[in-house]
């Protein structure tokens, strides 16, 4: 792990930050391109720690990921047996298992240790249900092995999705390859979270030629049929965005994302709300979004069941904000790539802020803060929402910020050049 000492904003930001491409786009788009019937081509996907294991995983199972400059060519093979390490990476671990049960082989999954800790008993009996073979001794997590056969029957599923809409979209993904292709119905008493992610699915897999629809709400559904190759631009990743424009906020400044889409099905796109009810002043530039402080922070009260990505930068917004903030439709996060309503507890607490924590999410009243190390728990976005804190108070330090590498490849280098008054137009 690498500690890194949060700097702090002597002056207002004034910056450009250009940044890399989605995640969530780029893993689905190249699972899309490994079913397809052709090469297929990702212009500008990101390369980042997720997305590397993604192409690692697919190289693995027989499919060509190869350079072409900036971008990759994704070209499809015969899938065949293989060991997958997922890392930390739910996409990676929640996506390929159905990939895998169209291989021809035995195809083990694995992972970090808390990768081991993460549900997917959701996804691996769904898998079941469409007709896969998995061995998992009956553990419902990493590691397990998927005997796949060549093909999969498919057809009619039932799920309890409420602790994520990663089993549903890892579903989905292959399921136009399916012999019957697949129609999932959700049978959870809670709705499923993150509902943007699956508008984003079904919207890649129409790119893709597929038939792929929600019929009625809980439902989603695809028809058997080829999965068209093509060229896919990948749209910068919005929620990455959170930690620099709150820094907007935190020092009174001004920061600008260029190619900042009018419209997208990231659950980024909501920042531009959000940040407006925070205080900041928001407007969308030619093809830039473009956010000022005003000096204040405003509490925030608000339901994120949709947009829980975004809940670390919130969560530190709030801790520096004029009134008590509430959070809630958070209960899923508990399952992320760590525990985010405990550590995002801990860690505020550990610097003095006064925090509630509720089954499904957090009351913040801010208190004087203090320095201290801010704990990241091997996640990307806990330690963002360190380095926001950093901001405005003194000795705050980041035991991991190595974290970042998921979807930030260089965070301390994007972060020092966002204080450096010299990083305008970069």
């Amino acid at each position: 792990m690498t500690s890194w000492p949060a700097p702090r904003a002597h002056r207002p930001v004034d910056a450009t930050v250009a940044l890399p491409g989605s995640k969530s786009l780029t893993n689905r788009l190249l699972v899309l391109a490994a079913l397809a019937d052709g090469p297929s081509r990702l212009v500008a996907p990101l390369r980042a720690r997720d997305t590397e294991l993604m192409a690692a995983a697919l190289r693995a199972l027989g499919i060509g990921v190869a350079d072409d400059g900036a971008d990759w060519v994704v070209t499809p093979g015969p899938l065949h047996g293989a060991e997958i390490d997922t890392g930390l990476a739910g996409t990676v671990m929640r996506f390929l298992p159905p990939v895998a049960a169209l291989a021809d082989g035995a195809v083990r999954f694995d992972g970090d240790a808390y990768a081991r800790e993460r549900p997917m008993t959701t996804l691996l009996d769904g898998l079941r249900q469409a007709g896969a073979d998995i061995n998992d001794s009956g553990r419902g997590r990493l590691p397990f092995t998927v005997h796949g056969t060549g093909s999969l029957a498919g057809g009619a599923v039932r799920i309890d999705a409420s602790a994520s809409s990663q089993f549903v979209s890892g579903l989905l993904l292959s399921g136009a390859r399916f012999d019957k292709g697949l129609e999932i119905t959700h049978v959870g008493d809670t709705p499923v979270p993150s509902q943007p992610h699956l508008t984003m699915t079904l919207d890649v897999l129409r790119t893709a030629g597929v038939d792929a629809s929600s019929p009625y709400p809980g439902v989603w559904s695809v028809a058997a049929g080829p999965v068209r190759a093509g060229e896919h631009v990948v749209e910068p990743d919005l929620s990455n965005a959170a930690p620099f424009l709150a820094a907007a906020l935190v020092s009174g400044g001004s920061v600008r994302i260029p190619l900042w889409p009018e419209q997208s099905t990231q659950p980024g796109v909501a920042l531009r709300h959000l940040l407006t009810t925070m205080g900041a002043q928001v407007s969308h530039d030619a093809d830039a979004l473009v956010v000022t402080g005003t000096g204040r922070i405003n509490a925030l009260v608000a339901d994120l069941r949709d947009v829980s990505e975004l809940s670390p930068t919130l969560a530190a917004l709030a801790a520096l904000a004029d009134g008590e903030s509430v959070l809630t439709g958070l209960a899923h996060m508990r399952g992320h790539e760590t525990d985010r309503l405990a550590a995002l507890y801990a860690e505020l607490t550990g610097l003095g802020c006064e925090v509630v924590e509720h089954a499904d999410g957090l009351t913040i009243r801010p208190r004087p803060l203090h320095g201290g190390t801010w704990h990241a728990y091997a996640d990307h976005r806990m330690a963002t929402a360190g380095a926001v804190l950093g901001l405005a108070v003194d000795g705050v330090e980041v035991d991991d910020i190595g974290a970042t590498t998921k979807t930030l490849p260089d965070f301390p280098g994007m972060w020092s050049s966002l204080l450096d008054p010299t990083s305008v137009g970069r």
